[in-house]
């Protein structure tokens, strides 16, 4: 019920965004990356994870990430873990839209960079379109810049790194 809903606001043209559990949802009625191809499970750690992470995304297919400076966001999940029949062909479709990075802001599945293991580093995939989006981070709670635990460091920001994710989908609606 509930896919094909969201189904029909995709071919009016809609934009579609799953956060953490809608991200699951997302994979698990087959609208990212396709039925059957790719699921979300059990963190490598074993345990919850609630942390801030940097992720670097890849501008072009989704109109929510429309740069490729990096992005700081919460995560908060037991279950993120992204694996996948086919990665590369993802990757080469340019699905892979958002990826965990170190420190030199290099994809990694290296904990606790990635906190989940999530293979080929897949924080957000998109559909072809482009228009559907998941992602495992919260980019709702770090709205505003005081939202980072590191605000008074980071020198001064206008708006918090999620507001882009946000801010991009309304232009591109418009």
């Amino acid at each position: 019920m509930l896919r094909d809903a969201l189904s029909r606001f995709h071919e009016r043209g809609g934009l579609v965004l799953g956060i953490c559990n809608g991200f699951q949802v997302l994979v698990r009625a087959g609208l990212l990356p396709g039925e059957g191809s790719a699921t979300l499970t059990f963190n490598d750690s074993g345990h919850f994870e609630s942390r801030w992470v940097r992720m670097k995304p890849t501008p072009g297919r989704s109109p929510f990430l429309t740069d490729d400076a990096p992005i700081e966001l919460p995560v908060a999940h037991g279950e993120g873990k992204f694996v996948a029949t086919d990665l590369a062909a993802l990757e080469a479709s340019g699905q892979v839209v958002l990826r965990y990075v170190d420190g030199d802001d290099r994809p990694t599945r290296e904990y606790p960079a990635n906190p989940n293991g999530s293979l080929g580093a897949v924080a957000g995939l998109c559909d072809a379109t482009g228009r559907v989006f998941g992602l495992m981070p919260h980019p709702e709670r770090h709205i505003d810049p005081l939202h980072h635990p590191r605000w008074t460091r980071l020198g001064p920001k206008k708006e918090g790194d999620g507001l882009r994710i946000f801010r991009n989908a309304v232009t591109a609606c418009r």
